[in-house]
Parts: structure tokens; C-alpha cells; sequence
């Protein structure tokens, strides 16, 4: 009786330990999954992008009329003579396009400058760490005239979106794992889509505190600070010390390694804002002629890499470095294949003057908008001999309400096409189409 009174106790906890221990293991399955850690960033990552960010804030030189969201000031800019924007083709704006579409339709890895013509959506790195995500991006590209994705590499918070082996970027933690980046392009590349990565440059506050050296100082002491739409205070690389630059270039090395087939700067530009609180130190040279310095090495370092860069929408109207963020229209592209002047009509101020026309409220008026914008970047272009990056611009799919009412209307599949047959009217055969949080107008896709 006691021998069997012993037998089932024993029995009894070996049955118990196994139960916990399979529970134990559940559990920590559970404690590291990518899709939920994706989930909780989706709908913050890049908040501040449609803000404003991404180079998205347009600015200029009158304090009065639209938000510049990317450092809460409110200008604008008025030049040119007045005129009344007409909406050239905007009815023609769900179905025309249709033949330049299908010219663009060409789609494989690695393909170079004139091999694709690039027909694209911005994808956070927590989006494409989603495989749900992932693969209903790779359905769409397999069923519309996608045929590109530009992918974050390293964000505006200054983090490598994946485990990165750059002993700079381990050494302070420049890291994190939004996705797996091997593979997310194989899956893109199985799919003969098109891999654009994203580098934001200049706007990095992981390593500008990390090291203050690099960052730009305050000329009332510290470290210089803007706000982000968030209301976190953040400090900027100076793209004038070029102890950053190799920093920034290895990361791009690294991304092409892994078999991203471009490389597309953002925040390639000095920041915005109250500049008699900026301390650059003591500088020998411009603003526009430090950034195409640093593009000047991005292209030695990288020869054989198709390269672009972002530059604010206002530049293509404006002369000069005349925002003052070191983006010089006629300038800034000759060490690259492409620009991509972001074209939001929304981030226009109110009474904006785009190529000769008036624009009392730039959001209502997609088309003109951006056809206008093209139109004297094309004429700009044509006086520079010898001057090659074709344009590739952002378009606006997002609904811009914190322009107040009135002031801007909901963006959706036929505000897209328009902003798209802009583009081809205008002389251009590629675009992408923005949305901070990656929630697009899939209906305004044309269909293959």
C-alpha cells in the first residue's frame, strides 16, 4: 500500500512538470514574436513623416498661410506673378496614363536606371516585418502596376531597421529589429519587384546624442533641438562635419550587400527652422555646396549604385538654396540618377505661386499642383547642359486635416490618379506614392 501510494505521487509530479513545461514553452514562444511588435508600431511609425517629415514640410518666407508641420512654424512663400491654377486632364485622371503604365511595367531585381521605369509605394520597416503585410504588398505588385517598393533602412530615428554588422552602428546600439531584412528581399525579388532603400541622413538623433560632436550645437549653449509632431525635442547630425559622412555610406554599403537595388537619401538637407539658433561651427562653404559634397561621396564610395535623394517640393520653385537647407535644384542631382521632389499639394502654403499660378488652397488642386511643379523643374532642367538625374517624384496619398478646414480635402483613389497623370503630362514616367502609415488608395491602382 505504501509502495503504491509512493508510485503515484511520483506519477503525479513527473505528470505536473510535464504540463508546466509545456506551458513554460508556450509561453515563451509567445514573448517574442515579430508580428505583434510590428502591430504595436504601425500606425506611429512615420507619424511625424506625414507631418511633415520626410522632407515633406514645404517652407518659405512670409510667416502667415500653410503649416510647415516639420518644426510647427506656419510661412509661405509668394513669388512669380498671380494667376488662376487650371486642373488640366483631372477628369482624365482615373483612366488615362494607361500606355505610360504599361511602358513601366518592366520589373526585376537589380534592374539599373532605364531598365524599370519605377511605379512605387513607401513601406515602413514594421509594415514589411509584418508577413501578412508583406505578402498582400507582394499580391498587389503582382496585380497593379506596381512594380517598386522603397523600404526603410534607417528611419528618422536614426535606427537600422534589422540587425546590422557595421561596427559603428553595434558599437552604440544603432539597431533594431524591425524586419528580416534577407528575407524580405527575397521574397521581393522572387517576385521581380524592385528594392528601394531609404536612408534619412542628416536627421539621425540616435547618433547626434550619441555623439555631440557630430551634432549641430546651439548657439545659447548645448546641443541644437527641434520638435518633432510628437512633441519630443531632437537633435541633428551637422552635414557640414564629415566625420558623419562614412557613417551614413557604410550603412548604404551594407544595404546593397544585402541586395537592396538602389539606394534614395532623405533629410540630405540642413533642417529647417530658427537658423540664428544653429551653430555649424565655422564653415568654408555653403550650405547646397556641403550636401552635394556629401552626395559627391556618396557617389565615389559607390560607383556602380543607382542613387537618389529627396528634396523638398518648394525647391523646384524656388531659386537658388533659397530655403536655405543646402537643396539646390540645379545642383543637387549631378552625382545622381534620380530626384524625388515631394510634391504634396498639401504642404504648399496657402497663396502659393508654382510655376506663374496662384494657388489659394494647394491641396484642392492635386493635378495642377503637381503638373505645375514639374513643369518648371523640366524648364529648369533644360538650361543646365550636361545635367542627367531624372525626376522621380513623391505624390501625396494621405488626407491632410491638420491644415484646418477648409483648407484640404480627403486624398483617395481619384486624387492619386490625378496626381499620377500629372506626372505623365508633365514629361515623367515614375513616381511614388507616400503614406506615412502605409495605408494607400489601392482602388487607383491600374490593374495588370
Amino acid at each position: 500500500m505504501h509502495k503504491r501510494l509512493i508510485y503515484h505521487v511520483a506519477l503525479l509530479v513527473v505528470i505536473i512538470m510535464t504540463v508546466s513545461m509545456l506551458f513554460t514553452g508556450c509561453g515563451q514562444k509567445q514573448a517574442k514574436p515579430d508580428v505583434p511588435d510590428a502591430t504595436k508600431n504601425e500606425n506611429n511609425e512615420g507619424l511625424d513623416n506625414e507631418n511633415g517629415n520626410s522632407d515633406e514640410g514645404q517652407t518659405g518666407n512670409a510667416d502667415e498661410g500653410a503649416k510647415d508641420s516639420e518644426n510647427g512654424e506656419t510661412k509661405s512663400e509668394e513669388n512669380g506673378t498671380d494667376g488662376s491654377g487650371t486642373n488640366q486632364g483631372s477628369e482624365e485622371g482615373d483612366n488615362a496614363g494607361t500606355n505610360d503604365s504599361a511602358n513601366g511595367s518592366n520589373k526585376g531585381p537589380g534592374a539599373k536606371k532605364k531598365d524599370i521605369l519605377v511605379k512605387a509605394l513607401y513601406l515602413t520597416g514594421w509594415t514589411v516585418g509584418m508577413k501578412e503585410r508583406l505578402d498582400h504588398y507582394i499580391e498587389l505588385a503582382n496585380t497593379t502596376e506596381i512594380n517598386s517598393y522603397v523600404i526603410d533602412i534607417k528611419d528618422d530615428d536614426g535606427l537600422v531597421g534589422y540587425e546590422s554588422s557595421i561596427p559603428a552602428v553595434r558599437e552604440i546600439g544603432a539597431w533594431t529589429k524591425k524586419y528580416d531584412v534577407d528575407y524580405v528581399i527575397s521574397r521581393l525579388h522572387e517576385n521581380n519587384i524592385h528594392v528601394i532603400g531609404r536612408i534619412v541622413c542628416f536627421k539621425d538623433p540616435y547618433l547626434s546624442s550619441k555623439r555631440p560632436d557630430l551634432a549641430i550645437k546651439d548657439t545659447r549653449g548645448g546641443l541644437w533641438k527641434e520638435k518633432n509632431s510628437n512633441g519630443k525635442m531632437i537633435t541633428w547630425l551637422n552635414p557640414y562635419n564629415k566625420e558623419s559622412w562614412p557613417y551614413l555610406i557604410d550603412i548604404a554599403k551594407e544595404a546593397v550587400q544585402k541586395g537592396f537595388d538602389e539606394i534614395q537619401f532623405d533629410y540630405v538637407r540642413f533642417p529647417s527652422g530658427d537658423k540664428t539658433v544653429m551653430d555649424f561651427g565655422t564653415p568654408d562653404k555653403k550650405k547646397y555646396e556641403a550636401i552635394n559634397e556629401f552626395l559627391a561621396y556618396a557617389r565615389k564610395e559607390m560607383p556602380d549604385v543607382v542613387l537618389s535623394a529627396d528634396i523638398f517640393g518648394i525647391v523646384c520653385e524656388g531659386e537658388g538654396d533659397s530655403e536655405d537647407i543646402g537643396q539646390y535644384l540645379e545642383l543637387i542631382g549631378k552625382d545622381l540618377e534620380y530626384i524625388s521632389p515631394m510634391l504634396y499639394p498639401s504642404h504648399y502654403a496657402l497663396g502659393q505661386v508654382v510655376n506663374g499660378i496662384k494657388f489659394a488652397k494647394p491641396d484642392l488642386e492635386p493635378y495642377a499642383v503637381v503638373y505645375n511643379s514639374l513643369a518648371k523643374t523640366k524648364n529648369r532642367f533644360a538650361k543646365v547642359d550636361g545635367y542627367t538625374p531624372d525626376v522621380r517624384p513623391y505624390l501625396q496619398d494621405f488626407t491632410a486635416n491638420w491644415i484646418g478646414k477648409g483648407n484640404y480635402i480627403e486624398y483617395g483613389p481619384e486624387q492619386v490618379r490625378q496626381q499620377i497623370q500629372a506626372v505623365y503630362d508633365a514629361g515623367y514616367k515614375e513616381w511614388i506614392l507616400w503614406s506615412a502609415r502605409n495605408k494607400y488608395s489601392e482602388a487607383g491602382l491600374l490593374k495588370e
